[in-house]
């Protein structure tokens, strides 16, 4: 069993009946605007996230399709936990920067997946993938989050 926090986590509230939901309703509220897609991580491991949101009216633009946004918000909560789920001890995180390219029309449900490279967890930038795809599989939006990642301070003794 693992002793990173979120990994517990994630696989105890799995236990329970609508586990996911309940751990993804607990993960977004680490930063709200996750919510606004209602997320369901329904893949939590070292180096991999995967997440789904449905097509609704909140999520919808101008012509029906989900918005940019929202996707983008998808992207950055898959990456997230995949960073809390394999960043080692002793290092951490913050986003640097993002890029993305919308590849077709997001006109269904969607699934979001992040991924990296284990052996990646250095200090410096590191690259994280994170694509977006309709429920037929067609990729509809494809990008790289950049995040940086330092040695945590010295704890401050009293």
């Amino acid at each position: 069993m693992t002793d990173n926090y979120l990994l517990k986590l994630y696989h105890k509230t799995r236990s329970y009946p609508f586990g996911r939901a309940l751990f993804s309703r607990m993960f977004a509220a680490k930063a709200p605007y996750f919510k606004s897609i209602k997320p369901t991580i329904t893949e939590l491991q070292p180096n991999h996230c995967e997440l789904t949101f449905k097509k609704r009216k909140a999520v919808q633009n101008h012509i029906g399709t989900v918005h940019a946004i929202a996707l983008c918000n998808g992207l950055e909560m898959a990456m997230g936990a995949l960073a809390e789920a394999s960043i080692p001890k002793h290092l951490r995180w913050i986003p640097k920067g993002m890029t993305v390219n919308y590849t077709a029309k997001a006109d269904s449900d969607i699934r979001i997946v992040a991924s990296t490279d284990p052996q990646a967890w250095e200090l410096g930038d590191l690259p994280v993938t994170v694509q977006g795809f309709r429920s037929d599989g067609t990729l509809v939006i494809d990008g790289v989050i950049t995040i940086y990642i330092s040695e945590k301070p010295p704890k401050k003794t009293a």
